[in-house]
């Protein structure tokens, strides 16, 4: 079945039984493909082919059921937003495919929770309706290979293929030659999240402006009251750990740039090695000779 062929699919134009018919095998295949051209095309940062590629993988039906069978499957499949919706048979996801459109769409305000953490404080999460969610893993998939393209190489969190894991053997790598940084300090950007710039974000991030800006400003609910969001993108969010990473992205070239060695093999040519999950860093320093 070809891109072309997927895009023009209707979801009722079969059955209303049809989600168990989907040939996930070929789904999959269509949304890589246009992935892999999107990616190909930042590479060559032709931003017009990017927008036009991202364009008809959003609007394709490969892609539209990849998001629906993502937010269905996942740990946060039976917790609503403020809808109270959830889509908990293939009944409600089938009729879902044709909710995801970008005409007429308006995100509802984010529910506010709030989870445990470690230090027995309490951090903040916005649960969006699953309509809502649905969207973000739609345009996710076409955000996807510009971020992965454009990411810095010492970036572990929240990336497909990589883990802490990964990030825990970069460390070691760096920690291991015989001249290796003597210095090792950690830092946590505080309330990263909560305070990345909307225009920075609005300037800066290749999706769909219209969309990124209602979810940007769509706000939240609490206590029965509705309240505005001027700043950051919310946790809880399915694309928002990936905008955090675009707006943290470049941190490496800075210091390649201001402490890199030069005329010297490129695994030995930083004073300071840098490695970076989401907004916990671990740069480590050499002592001066």
């Amino acid at each position: 079945m070809s891109t072309q062929h997927l895009c023009r699919v209707s979801a009722f134009s079969h059955p209303i039984n049809s989600w168990h018919t989907i040939n996930w095998y070929v789904v999959n295949q269509q949304v890589r493909r246009l992935q892999v051209r999107i990616a190909k095309a930042t590479k060559k940062s032709d931003w017009r082919q990017v927008n036009k590629l991202q364009r008809m993988l959003v609007r394709s039906f490969a892609a539209k059921v990849t998001a629906i069978k993502r937010v269905t499957e996942n740990r946060g499949k039976s917790t609503a937003g403020v809808d109270g919706e959830i889509w908990n048979t293939p009944v409600l996801k089938w009729e879902a495919i044709d909710k995801l459109k970008r005409k007429g769409y308006q995100p509802k305000p984010l529910r506010r929770v709030y989870i445990p953490k470690a230090n027995g404080k309490k951090r903040p999460l916005g649960i969006p309706t699953m309509l809502d969610r649905a969207m973000q893993a739609l345009y996710l998939l076409a955000l996807e290979p510009v971020s992965e393209t454009t990411a810095d190489r010492n970036s572990y969190g929240f990336r497909p293929n990589r883990s802490c894991a990964d990030a825990i053997e970069q460390c070691f790598v760096n920690l291991s030659r015989k001249n290796s940084a003597q210095w090792v300090l950690e830092g946590d950007i505080k309330g990263c999240f909560d305070y990345i710039s909307h225009d920075w974000l609005m300037d800066n991030i290749p999706m769909d402006k219209v969309v990124l800006k209602k979810w940007l400003k769509a706000g939240f609910m609490e206590s029965g009251k509705l309240n505005s969001t001027d700043a950051g993108t919310p946790q809880g969010g399915i694309i928002s750990p990936v905008l955090a990473n675009m707006a943290l992205d470049g941190l490496d070239d800075v210091l390649e740039a201001h402490f890199g060695k030069k005329n010297t093999p490129p695994s030995y040519k930083n004073k300071v090695n840098f490695v970076r999950y989401a907004d916990d860093c671990v740069p480590r320093a050499q002592a001066a000779a």
